[in-house]
């Protein structure tokens, strides 16, 4: 999410402190700020330090130990915080621009346990037929337990075709499975379009990415070129992203208002962002999907929408994390991602936990068409009366369905609303 500046950590240089210094001393100041490190923990750290150099059974790189800590340290403060190296810190801003090596995988944590949240599309992870929800056991035969969500994100990197194994757990399987799958370079549009019929269209943004706002915008230009009777967002399975994207996307069906705001321990941290676009479709009925997958900069977007009362909220509640995450630089190339505020909906509320609530509860289900071949009609009666009517009865262009519709039944109850929205508009007409 947006980088919010703050002053940089203090320099580990204290480690170089020997134990008697730190005897002669209450506490201990950083050059960077006023931030008092008590002098007890230092002799602590310096204790462990010391009997891991002089003890551990192979010598340990002073940097490996230091690095350890660092990433220990702030591993316990929440799962969204890490530290970053300067690879991970550069595979973080490949991941924001939309391009990196990888298996096309977003992780998340559920139950405790680290899980799928999301495939890219056509990726090798999709390809797989890897679903969101299962959890990810072990990578290359290495439990990801101890891990934590940045470490096994790293290990799903690296090289394109290189091969990588993944040892997962389905719910309703009670037996893990393994599977191998080789990197591959992960470029795609954060954002597609599909036509419905002639008067609905469907947006579907997998990522918040530095430029999503704008491939939306240009998306959106090209469906106003004719008239639209409907639109879904679909923020289903996306994970989040940049904050900046998240108000760039609401901005283009919000004209005015606030779309969130951040509260956090620091004043620069409380800030208002507010829709700033000129939407080209702001008063086309709208409906936005959701699932449990729906997380972070996507729950910015469907808070913001729900409140507004711009667009009617349908499918399950979402992730449900509402934490900003800013990158704190350090002095040798590698930062720290450190939760530095929560961020709220234009109404106040927080979804930490609990996610949005859709206006309109539709879960993922399969739909099996029932066969009325043998339902007798005035059509099948002997000595019926003909129609002597010209109209035709072929259905109307306007309501010839995408096929996805039928395959889907979350986006069928969407395009069904936005029909009762249309006929409640005629009615008032």
């Amino acid at each position: 999410m947006r980088s919010i500046p703050l002053l940089p950590s203090a320099a580990l240089s204290l480690i170089l402190l020997s134990t008697a210094a730190c005897a002669d001393n209450a506490t201990i100041r950083s050059n960077a700020d006023d931030h008092a490190i008590p002098a007890e923990q230092m002799r602590l750290f310096i204790d462990a330090y010391q009997r891991i150099q002089q003890h551990y059974i192979e010598p340990v790189n002073s940097q490996q130990l230091i690095t350890g800590a660092i990433r220990g340290m702030v591993a316990e403060l929440d799962p969204h915080s890490a530290y970053l190296d300067a690879e991970q810190l550069a595979a973080l801003r490949d991941q924001t621009s939309g391009s990196f090596s990888g298996v096309g995988m977003q992780l998340g944590l559920e139950q405790g346990h680290i899980s799928v949240v999301s495939t890219t599309p056509h990726g090798p992870a999709s390809k797989a037929d890897i679903k969101p929800h299962d959890w990810l056991v072990a990578i290359d035969q290495q439990s990801t337990e101890s891990m934590g969500l940045t470490g096994a994100t790293d290990k799903l990197r690296g090289e394109t075709g290189s091969q990588v194994s993944l040892t997962l757990r389905r719910d309703g399987s009670s037996r893990p499975f393994t599977i191998t799958l080789a990197r591959d370079r992960i470029r795609t549009d954060s954002v597609t379009t599909e036509h419905l019929n002639r008067t609905m269209a469907m947006v579907r943004i997998d990522e918040f990415q530095n430029d999503t706002g704008d491939e939306l915008h240009n998306a959106l230009e090209q469906l106003a070129q004719q008239p639209l009777d409907g639109l879904i967002l679909d923020l289903r399975g996306n994970p989040g992203g940049v904050l900046d994207a998240a108000v760039d996307v609401t901005s283009e069906f919000v004209g005015s208002g606030t779309v969130v705001y951040t509260q956090g321990r620091n004043a620069s941290d409380t800030r208002y962002y507010r829709a700033t676009g000129h939407p080209s479709l702001i008063h086309t009925p709208m409906v936005v999907l959701i699932d449990g997958g729906t997380a972070s900069a996507a729950e910015i977007v469907a808070g913001a929408l729900q409140d507004h009362h711009r667009a009617v909220i349908l499918g399950t509640d979402s992730y449900g994390k509402a934490s900003v995450q800013a990158i704190q630089p350090l002095t040798d190339g590698s930062a720290l991602k450190l939760t530095t505020a929560r961020y709220y909906t234009p109404n106040g509320r927080s979804i930490q936990l609990d996610g949005i609530a859709p206006d309109v509860h539709a879960t993922a289900a399969t739909v099996e068409e029932l066969n009325n071949d043998n339902v007798s009609r005035e059509t099948n009666l002997d000595r019926h009366l003909n129609n002597p009517g010209t109209g035709s009865s072929e259905i109307p262009a306007d309501e010839t369905i995408n096929p996805m519709v039928s395959s889907d039944f979350q986006l069928r109850e969407a395009v069904n609303l936005l029909k009762g929205i249309k006929a409640v508009r005629m009615l008032g007409e």
